[in-house]
């Protein structure tokens, strides 16, 4: 027995008032009754009601059910998700019907029976329930949309290379095509997907990613398509698979390059049929997602129909996009630098950073075998770990093991000019003891003041 519900009954007629809170009282939380309709909306607004009972017609005379018609549209106006029951004469079933038309979701027929009105009031609480609920997790998850698409989201860079990919991305973004996102570990594909979907008419909706290498194979299936109950062990409840969780919006397959062939053929199914069937299930469902997948494989590597599938690669990359590594677009560093220096600076204590000018050199110099995730990392341990305002480049502890190439050691040099060797000498040191004063002047031979006077002589 119920003890929850707001019910609200609204009828001309003082019997039907007093036998229906009589009747419903013991049956759910809450009973308010009202005899003039124009009340309603009031009564709405201070109320949490979650069913109307509402009459067909008020005031002697009236049969035409149009009066209920009105006050429904009205109730519907105000709340969207309302949950109205008509109370009806026998005759007027026919109008009753109509109600539901314009809907109303169930009605009640005068004399009514009193288990059939407890019956109908119950199932009418359990789906305004469950609409709250929908609209509740609708809200949820565009608030999660809306904050998955601001979170770290920012694309920094100036460089004609950067800006070369954006254009495809205000291309592509719009249409439905499926996107090939090319590029080493920290470039930011993941950035490029979310950059893609915001320009896209599924912007408003969920934007899902998977690890496509962290997936093991016996869950395959399971994690992308879903199971049913029992379908293994350990199989207690249904699951939806990422592929519908994704249902109308867009789908980042990332690190596709590691899927093994046997599962990339399975994949390739799927999309092909635009159906996914739930393991444990023979019930094919149709699904409506946008495919944006990315690999740090290098193309030709990815074009071997040995490692990956040429039929899943054609319906992979209808629109390439390749992003060129960091070192490759210098232009880019010290803006994404700058950008994350301010950020971690309000983080960490909210003091007001700057680089000196050996770091900004020490920055454009590196390589940045990590990409922007290395830089952002640098500039984040440098905010933490710096004792002044000015970040040096040893405060940014970059690594410098393995940079030094044959050719750094064994070739000749081409420039004889004392001060420019000097100078190549010093930073070659700073690099490899990562910019750490003292070790760098004890492999010169030189005093650590000696070496301060060279760096200003060169302005390193």
């Amino acid at each position: 027995m119920s003890t929850t519900g707001n019910i609200l009954i609204v009828d001309d007629d003082d019997d039907i008032l007093t036998a229906g809170r009589l009747l419903l009282r013991r049956q759910f939380g809450q009973i308010t009754t009202c005899k003039n309709p124009e009340q309603v909306p009031d009564l709405l607004a201070g109320n949490d009601i979650d069913v109307v009972l509402l009459d067909m017609n008020f005031g002697p005379g009236e049969s035409s059910g149009e009066q209920g018609l009105h006050w429904l549209k009205t109730i519907l106006d105000i709340d969207p998700e309302a949950v109205v029951v008509m109370i009806t004469a026998h005759g007027s079933v026919s109008t009753a019907v109509d109600a539901m038309k314009w809907g109303a979701t169930d009605f009640i027929a005068k004399p009514w029976q009193n288990e059939k009105v407890v019956a109908t009031i119950s199932a009418a609480l359990k789906l305004r329930q469950s609409r709250v609920e929908t609209k509740a997790l609708r809200q949820t998850n565009e608030a999660l949309v809306r904050d998955a698409a601001v979170q770290d989201s920012d694309i920094i860079g100036e460089s004609a290379e950067l800006k070369n990919v954006l254009d495809i991305v205000r291309r592509a973004g719009p249409t439905d095509a499926n996107v090939l996102i090319l590029g080493e570990n920290g470039t930011g594909k993941e950035l490029i997907a979310r950059e893609l979907h915001q320009h896209s008419s599924r912007a408003r909706q969920v934007f899902l990613s998977i690890d496509m290498g962290s997936i093991s194979e016996s869950l395959f299936e399971s994690e992308l398509f879903g199971h049913r109950k029992g379908a293994f062990t350990n199989a207690n409840e249904d699951r939806i698979g990422r592929i519908q969780a994704a249902n109308g919006g867009t789908l980042f397959l990332d690190e596709i390059g590691n899927l093994p062939l046997h599962l990339q053929a399975k994949l390739l199914s799927v999309l092909e049929q635009r159906e996914v069937t739930a393991v444990g299930s023979n019930q094919a469902q149709p699904f409506d997602v946008r495919i944006i997948a990315a690999t740090n494989l290098p193309a030709d590597r990815l074009r071997n129909p040995d490692h990956f599938r040429n039929d899943l690669l054609f319906r992979l990359n209808t629109v390439e996009i390749e992003i060129p590594p960091l070192r490759d677009r210098v232009d880019d560093i010290m803006p994404i630098a700058e950008h994350y220096l301010d950020r971690f600076s309000r983080k960490y204590g909210g003091r007001t950073r700057s680089f000196s000018p050996a770091a900004e050199a020490a920055l454009l110099d590196y390589a940045w075998p990590g990409n922007v995730r290395a830089l952002r990392h640098a500039v984040e341990r440098a905010v933490i770990l710096a004792e002044d305002d000015v970040i040096g480049p040893h405060d940014l502890q970059l690594d410098y093991t393995g940079e030094t190439t044959q050719a750094d050691t064994r070739v000749m040099p081409t420039i004889f000019n004392l001060d420019h060797l000097e100078k190549e000498t010093i930073s070659k040191a700073l690099r490899k003891h990562g910019f750490n004063i003292s070790r760098a002047a004890a492999e010169l031979g030189l005093t650590r003041a000696s070496l301060y006077r060279r760096m200003e002589k060169h302005d390193l």
